[in-house]
């Protein structure tokens, strides 16, 4: 029975390893604020190891793994807790459908317009765009490495993600 739990457990890290950085765009493209993107992957993770044994592994795990991710969130926007997660109700409800709508469109697809989007940034926006999303770095940090306030920050970011958005869903129509 250990032998069994620990086989498990390494094939559940492979997945953690292989999904991870994926869950954590699709969490964020879902309108999730940045602080609580980490989390809230970290809660579909720990909800898959629970039901791991109610997945069928004839089907594509990541798949089922953003479809855990898509209940989190929608728990997110019923819940009426101290913390606020989502960026903008409307708008997170809206990406949702979205995202339930373009399942013919395949993950991978998204990430290569991703990459290509920030390949086509300016190239102090593109180190920024990696510093916070790729490094993990905070506005506090890019501040000083920038040299630029923390609000300049955030709000450039803000900026760029919206570039982002549109050179993306151009690329994606073009597919």
């Amino acid at each position: 029975m250990q032998e069994v739990q620990r086989v498990d457990n390494k094939f559940f890290a492979g997945l953690v390893q292989e999904h991870q950085a994926s869950l954590r765009v699709f969490v964020r493209s879902l309108g999730v604020e940045p602080d609580w993107v980490d989390d809230l992957a970290q809660d579909a993770f720990v909800t898959a190891y629970r039901e791991l044994n109610s997945y069928d592994s004839d089907r594509d795990f990541g798949k089922w793994l953003r479809g855990i991710a898509r209940n989190l969130v929608r728990n997110e926007m019923r819940k009426q807790g101290r913390h606020r997660r989502i960026l903008h109700e409307d708008l997170s409800q809206h990406l949702l459908v979205l995202a339930e709508n373009e399942k013919d469109q395949s993950n991978d697809t998204k990430l290569t317009a991703l990459r290509d989007c920030v390949e086509q940034l300016p190239g102090k926006s593109r180190e920024l765009v990696r510093s916070r999303y790729y490094e993990g770095w905070d506005a506090t940090v890019l501040a000083d490495k920038f040299e630029m306030k923390a609000a300049t920050v955030r709000q450039t970011l803000l900026r760029i993600r919206r570039k982002l958005y549109l050179c993306i869903n151009q690329r994606l129509k073009e597919v």
